[in-house]
Protein backbone atom coordinates (compact mmCIF):
# COMPACT_ATOMS: atom_id res chain seq x y z
CA UNK A 1 0.00 0.00 0.00
CA UNK A 2 1.56 3.17 -1.03
CA UNK A 3 0.12 5.88 1.20
CA UNK A 4 1.42 8.74 -1.08
CA UNK A 5 -0.60 7.37 -3.66
CA UNK A 6 -3.74 6.65 -1.51
CA UNK A 7 -3.59 10.14 -0.26
CA UNK A 8 -4.55 11.56 -3.99
CA UNK A 9 -7.45 10.00 -4.18
CA UNK A 10 -8.59 11.98 -1.22
CA UNK A 11 -11.01 14.62 -1.01
CA UNK A 12 -11.22 16.85 1.93
CA UNK A 13 -13.86 18.82 2.92
CA UNK A 14 -14.54 21.57 6.04
CA UNK A 15 -17.40 22.68 8.02
CA UNK A 16 -18.01 24.42 11.19
CA UNK A 17 -17.05 22.74 13.94
CA UNK A 18 -18.50 22.05 17.47
CA UNK A 19 -15.62 21.60 19.53
CA UNK A 20 -13.03 23.84 21.28
CA UNK A 21 -12.87 27.12 20.69
CA UNK A 22 -15.64 29.83 21.84
CA UNK A 23 -16.55 32.46 19.46
CA UNK A 24 -13.94 30.90 16.79
CA UNK A 25 -15.98 27.72 16.00
CA UNK A 26 -19.13 30.00 15.30
CA UNK A 27 -16.77 31.93 12.36
CA UNK A 28 -14.50 29.71 11.03
CA UNK A 29 -14.52 26.48 9.35
CA UNK A 30 -12.20 23.71 11.66
CA UNK A 31 -13.84 20.72 10.99
CA UNK A 32 -11.97 17.92 8.69
CA UNK A 33 -14.32 15.92 6.16
CA UNK A 34 -12.22 12.87 4.62
CA UNK A 35 -13.64 11.04 1.75
CA UNK A 36 -12.45 8.19 -0.35
CA UNK A 37 -14.25 6.44 -2.75
CA UNK A 38 -12.85 2.89 -2.40
CA UNK A 39 -13.70 1.19 -5.76
CA UNK A 40 -12.49 3.43 -7.49
CA UNK A 41 -8.99 3.76 -5.89
CA UNK A 42 -6.14 3.32 -8.31
CA UNK A 43 -3.51 2.44 -5.14
CA UNK A 44 -4.35 -0.69 -4.33
CA UNK A 45 -5.51 -4.11 -5.86
CA UNK A 46 -8.72 -5.26 -6.44
CA UNK A 47 -8.31 -8.16 -4.01
CA UNK A 48 -7.44 -5.06 -1.14
CA UNK A 49 -10.64 -3.39 -2.46
CA UNK A 50 -13.00 -6.19 -1.88
CA UNK A 51 -11.44 -6.22 1.89
CA UNK A 52 -11.70 -3.02 2.85
CA UNK A 53 -15.35 -3.37 1.20
CA UNK A 54 -15.95 -6.12 3.18
CA UNK A 55 -14.27 -5.33 6.77
CA UNK A 56 -15.10 -1.48 6.84
CA UNK A 57 -19.07 -2.11 5.64
CA UNK A 58 -19.92 -0.41 8.58
CA UNK A 59 -18.03 3.01 7.64
CA UNK A 60 -18.72 2.92 4.19
CA UNK A 61 -21.98 4.56 2.77
CA UNK A 62 -24.26 3.58 -0.02
CA UNK A 63 -22.16 5.81 -2.70
CA UNK A 64 -19.46 3.37 -1.80
CA UNK A 65 -17.52 6.46 -0.11
CA UNK A 66 -15.62 6.10 3.31
CA UNK A 67 -15.93 8.99 5.29
CA UNK A 68 -14.14 10.58 8.39
CA UNK A 69 -13.85 13.66 10.40
CA UNK A 70 -12.03 15.34 13.21
CA UNK A 71 -12.94 18.20 15.14
CA UNK A 72 -10.64 17.62 18.36
CA UNK A 73 -8.59 20.51 18.16
CA UNK A 74 -8.87 24.59 17.17
CA UNK A 75 -6.74 24.38 14.16
CA UNK A 76 -8.32 22.83 11.18
CA UNK A 77 -4.82 22.02 10.05
CA UNK A 78 -4.18 20.07 12.65
CA UNK A 79 -7.82 18.47 12.61
CA UNK A 80 -6.30 17.30 8.70
CA UNK A 81 -3.58 16.06 10.33
CA UNK A 82 -5.41 13.72 13.30
CA UNK A 83 -7.79 12.55 10.35
CA UNK A 84 -5.34 11.39 7.60
CA UNK A 85 -2.97 9.80 10.76
CA UNK A 86 -6.70 7.81 11.63
CA UNK A 87 -7.69 7.35 7.92
CA UNK A 88 -3.95 5.44 7.31
CA UNK A 89 -4.44 3.50 10.52
CA UNK A 90 -7.73 1.97 9.56
CA UNK A 91 -6.54 1.12 6.51
CA UNK A 92 -3.37 -0.46 7.19
CA UNK A 93 -5.13 -2.72 10.60
CA UNK A 94 -7.78 -3.56 7.53
CA UNK A 95 -5.46 -5.01 4.89
CA UNK A 96 -3.65 -7.61 7.51
CA UNK A 97 -4.79 -10.42 7.11
CA UNK A 98 -6.68 -12.41 9.75
CA UNK A 99 -4.52 -14.74 12.47
CA UNK A 100 -5.52 -18.03 11.72
CA UNK A 101 -6.87 -19.66 15.31
CA UNK A 102 -4.55 -22.11 17.04
CA UNK A 103 -7.01 -25.21 18.22
CA UNK A 104 -6.31 -25.72 22.02
CA UNK A 105 -6.59 -27.66 24.75
CA UNK A 106 -7.49 -27.24 28.55
CA UNK A 107 -4.63 -28.58 30.26
CA UNK A 108 -4.75 -31.49 33.07
CA UNK A 109 -4.73 -29.09 35.90
CA UNK A 110 -7.38 -27.08 34.31
CA UNK A 111 -9.91 -30.23 33.95
CA UNK A 112 -9.20 -31.37 36.97
CA UNK A 113 -9.86 -27.87 39.06
CA UNK A 114 -13.08 -27.79 36.98
CA UNK A 115 -14.43 -30.95 37.88
CA UNK A 116 -13.70 -29.96 41.76
CA UNK A 117 -15.32 -27.11 41.70
CA UNK A 118 -18.52 -29.18 40.00
CA UNK A 119 -17.97 -31.55 42.85
CA UNK A 120 -18.16 -28.64 45.40
CA UNK A 121 -21.45 -26.62 44.02
CA UNK A 122 -22.99 -30.63 43.36
CA UNK A 123 -22.32 -31.04 47.25
CA UNK A 124 -23.59 -27.51 48.28
CA UNK A 125 -26.88 -28.41 45.99
CA UNK A 126 -27.11 -31.99 47.62
CA UNK A 127 -27.43 -30.04 50.81
CA UNK A 128 -30.09 -27.89 50.35
CA UNK A 129 -32.45 -30.71 49.15
CA UNK A 130 -34.74 -32.16 52.14
CA UNK A 131 -33.79 -35.19 53.65
CA UNK A 132 -35.02 -38.67 52.72
CA UNK A 133 -36.28 -41.27 55.45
Amino acid sequence: MNSTRLLQEVNFKTALSGGPGGQHVNKTETKVILEWEVAASQAISAEQIEMLLHKLKNNINKEGVLQMNSTQTRSQHKNKRLVVERFLNLIKTSLQPKKKRKPTRPSKAAKLKRLKKKKINSDKKANRRKPDF
